[in-house]
């Protein structure tokens, strides 16, 4: 098969949405149609598997993102499907904000109850941000929920989404009867006594006909007889063209539970959804179909058990074809690597691949070379853009706790940033050390990893920081200079050496903006890709 042809039949997606909004229950029943997975229940029990490996804390059992259940890969209808997993807790959000750098397009997963929660709105900023394609599923029909036309006006409204729906429910939550498909213009029917089975598909050629009265009943065919002609006159019609530039945004309505709605929707997510992208570089654009291999490492995985270990980068494949066994280049680095066994992902196995196309994601063994954003080549000197850091919530000094083991301190410390476990600041006045992170619960993952992996201890200490703000400024203006002076007791390093000023408040914040016009303050580190 061409390079053409491989590319053309990849589809690589995440999956986003806020904890509870049936993420996993999608993840799964997505695995099950395609025939990845047996029975349902199959990706939870490989998460609790996880924890037989390490004795970790609850913590991470209840992160439940083991490497096997990272990326989920498939075939279905002869495409090859690659599902990257997504923690949804808002306290590991910097890792699902990494993952969005390595799709092509995403899912975003909405409660029929709940309506759209905060993390769903940050997670559809980035993508937004990015332009990435987005396919809306709103779930849990089968349970009372909002009407579906305030659900589709809260989209729109809350994500700043223009939504075109693609089915439309028949009642909900008790009188729930099943969903009509738009896009394939059909009834698929609800059959409450066999929960997990999914009732009948009809047909229907004619939405005016009586079948349809005698189907579900003349009431309801007159509620979906008026619906359908209120989405004819208030949305426009479907336009692939606006769905791949991100301009517009089918929506699908369903019960993952209950295996509703699921297939339309990987029917409909199968012709529509965009295959492998290019990428942008700091020289060029990179295009999928190009001869020579090019990737990025979008996330490393540590596995918590002191007795290996192994580190897994794994890399997205944007051009070309990766190669087992072959001499390629750690651009950063500039040294050359060969890996003779890189893994991909079918649904809970891993396995030792050969080739591996533009789209696919390949684990690779790291002995702690790979840092997240690094480029690989065939040989070229590019680096793609970047994979942003947001700024933290939470900052707390961090202290050595055992001053003979310094040494192992830094070095934990340093391997953790670049696994983008948090982010490191150091102060400019006197050096001493800042850990941010997104969530509370990650301070504790630190502590244990260092005194387990690394054998160092440490402590924290309260800082009362509100924002890391990276600095655009001309370094060598006055004002600038005026700035540093003033704020130096908040001026600091990250780990890649770029200047962050940490404002005590977002007063301070307002008032530096005002006062120093030309230093701009940015609260994502790679802002000059992220324009």
């Amino acid at each position: 098969m061409s390079l053409l042809q491989e590319i053309s039949k990849r589809k690589t997606f995440g999956i986003i949405s806020h904890p509870d909004a049936g993420k996993t229950t999608l993840t799964e029943k997505l695995l099950l149609f395609g025939g990845a997975i047996q029975e349902a229940g199959a990706v939870k029990s490989n998460k609790i598997k996880k924890g037989a490996t390490s004795d970790f804390m609850e913590i991470e059992r209840q992160r439940g993102i083991s490497v096997a259940t990272s990326v989920l890969a498939f075939e279905y209808k002869g495409k090859k499907i690659n599902i990257l997993d997504t923690p949804g807790h808002k306290d590991f959000a910097e890792d699902t904000y990494r993952t969005l750098t390595a799709v092509d397009s995403v899912i975003v997963v909405i409660d029929v109850a709940k309506g759209v929660e905060e993390q769903t709105e940050k997670l559809v900023e980035v993508c937004r941000m990015r332009k990435i394609p987005m396919l809306v599923f709103i779930n849990k029909l089968d349970r009372e929920g909002k009407d579906a036309f305030d659900l589709l006006d809260e989209v729109e409204q809350k994500l700043g989404l223009k939504v075109v729906p693609l089915s439309l429910p028949i009642g909900m939550g008790s009188d729930f009867q099943g969903i009509y498909n738009i896009w394939e213009k059909n009834i698929q029917l609800f059959l409450e006594e066999k929960k997990q089975k999914v009732g009948e598909t009809i047909v229907i050629n004619d939405i005016n006909d009586n079948s349809v009265d005698e189907i579900i009943g003349e009431k309801a065919a007159a509620t979906l007889r008026d619906e359908l002609e209120l989405i004819e006159s208030v949305y426009p019609e479907f336009d692939r063209e606006q769905y791949l530039t991100g301009e517009q945004q089918p929506v699908f309505f369903g019960s993952a539970l209950n295996n509703f709605g699921v297939r339309e929707l990987l029917d409909a997510f199968v012709e529509i959804a965009p295959m492998p992208q290019p990428k942008e570089s700091d020289l060029r654009l990179v295009k999928p179909e190009e001869k020579n291999f090019t990737g990025f490492v979008f996330k490393i995985h540590a596995n918590m058990d002191p007795k290996h270990r192994d580190r897994l980068a794994f890399v997205k494949i944007v051009s070309g074809t990766f190669k087992r066994n072959e001499n390629y280049l750690l651009v950063r680095e500039g040294k050359k690597m060969k890996f003779s066994s890189p893994n991909a992902f079918f649904a809970d196995k891993k396995e030792v691949v050969d080739e591996s196309f533009p789209g696919d994601i390949v684990g690779l063994h790291d002995t702690g070379s790979f840092r997240i954003g690094d480029t690989l080549t065939a040989g070229e000197k590019l680096q793609f853009k970047g994979i942003p850091s947001f700024s933290p919530e939470h900052f707390r000094y961090i202290n050595n706790d055992d001053p003979l083991k310094a040494k192992q301190l830094a070095k934990g410390i340093d391997q953790l940033m670049d696994e983008g476990v948090a982010q490191l600041f150091t102060l400019e006045m006197n050096g001493r050390k800042i850990i941010g992170t997104v969530g509370a619960l990650q301070y504790e993952v630190i502590q244990y990893r260092l005194e387990h992996e690394y054998g160092a201890k440490c402590t924290y200490e309260p800082i009362g920081i509100h924002k890391a703000c990276w600095i655009e400024a001309d370094e060598k203006s006055d004002e600038f200079k005026e700035f540093a002076r003033l704020k130096q007791r908040f001026m600091a390093r990250d780990n890649h050496g770029q200047l962050v000023f940490l404002a005590d408040s977002a007063f301070t914040i307002h008032m530096t903006q005002e006062k120093f016009p030309n230093v701009k303050l940015h609260f994502i580190s790679e802002w000059n890709h992220a324009k």
